[in-house]
């Protein structure tokens, strides 16, 4: 593009970041040439110098530069992976809840839910399957690659913003089941222990760190245990950090069963068949709806592996009764 532009923000793109929207509209810009543009102030917003970071209304006016033709040589952004048939089939299934603004996964363990190095397969790179004659869905809050359960998509641009913004204010409730190695001292109560990233290679896990970690509160209970040889907790936290059911439930003394990354070998429940898989299983979700339509709640059925060790264990799901109603007062 050769000559300056100025675009107008629409209702859709509300409260989407601004580095965010020149991604959707210019595709081919880099984040470098981008950020270069923000910082000698080529970019502005209503006439003002603008941050990438910055989140953008309806009806403001977004000033284009000329932007940097591709350099040769540099490649072209690749093309997404194509989804197989079946692939969209079961993404399909997956479906749990569905509207003109929001689409509810259960999200199966295994599948990450964004790419990362020499990582091709990843729910953001299928979300074609599920344009249903509309926009491209949207991702608006993210699990585990190991965590099943619900995930929320936005149908619209305006849609994901909106739910975007309800998890960030902690409008959005959300119900864990974990299945652990051992049993808590305490059948019920609160963790609030800070957690921070820790440095270098080990940067994708989290340690508590009173000094330097960001608050992490979770309520949790034990619905059932067997002997001191495990139990299924219910957890709602109260705060959206990195791996923070992972690390507080090492905290208790009980990490999740297949957890091997925060609970070692003691995450593992040897000579018993139950399955190496991670228990952790993000049961049902709560919030206002993006379009005002009172309250959405989801609630996900357990994958098969969590259901096979509900068998060995001898739990009952009936036991834990209604999602959120153990933590109503608290």
């Amino acid at each position: 593009m050769t000559s300056v532009q100025t675009l107008t923000v629409s209702d859709d793109e509300a409260d989407t970041r601004l580095d965010r929207w020149f991604k959707r509209r210019f595709p081919e810009l880099g984040h470098g040439a981008l950020q270069k543009l923000l910082r000698t102030g080529q970019v502005r917003v209503d006439g003002k110098r603008a941050k990438a970071e910055q989140r953008l209304e309806a009806g403001q006016q977004v000033r284009v530069p000329p932007l940097p033709a591709r350099e040769e040589g540099t490649p072209r952004p690749k093309a997404p992976r194509q989804v197989t048939d079946k692939e969209a089939e079961a993404l399909r299934h997956a479906i749990l809840y569905m509207d003109e603004w929001v689409i509810a996964l259960n999200k199966p363990p295994g599948l990450a839910v964004q790419g990362g190095t020499n990582m091709e397969k990843h729910l953001d790179a299928m979300l074609d399957a599920l344009r249903f004659d509309g926009e491209r869905p949207r991702l608006v809050h993210r699990l585990d690659k190991d965590t099943s359960g619900v995930l929320l998509l936005g149908r619209t641009a305006g849609a994901a913003a909106k739910l975007a913004a309800e998890f960030r204010s902690r409008a959005a409730r959300k119900c864990y089941w974990a299945l652990v190695a051992g049993v808590p001292k305490l059948r019920q109560g609160r963790i609030d222990a800070p957690l921070a990233k820790l440095p270098g290679r080990l940067g994708e896990k989290v340690a508590v760190d009173e000094d330097e970690g960001k608050r992490a509160v979770t309520w949790y209970r034990v619905v059932d245990s067997v002997l001191r040889r495990a139990a299924w907790l219910e957890m709602e936290p109260r705060t959206g950090r990195t791996h923070q059911l992972r690390a507080h439930c090492v905290l208790l003394g009980t990490p999740i069963i297949g957890d091997g990354k925060y609970g070692g070998t003691e995450a593992f429940v040897t000579g018993t068949g139950v399955s190496r898989k991670m228990h952790l299983h993000a049961r049902a979700l709560r919030m206002p709806h993006p379009k005002g339509k009172g309250m959405l709640e989801v609630v996900a059925p357990i994958p098969e592996h969590f259901r096979t060790s509900f068998s060995f264990f001898g739990f009952d799901e009936a036991q834990a009764g209604r999602p959120f109603e153990a933590f109503e007062e608290e």
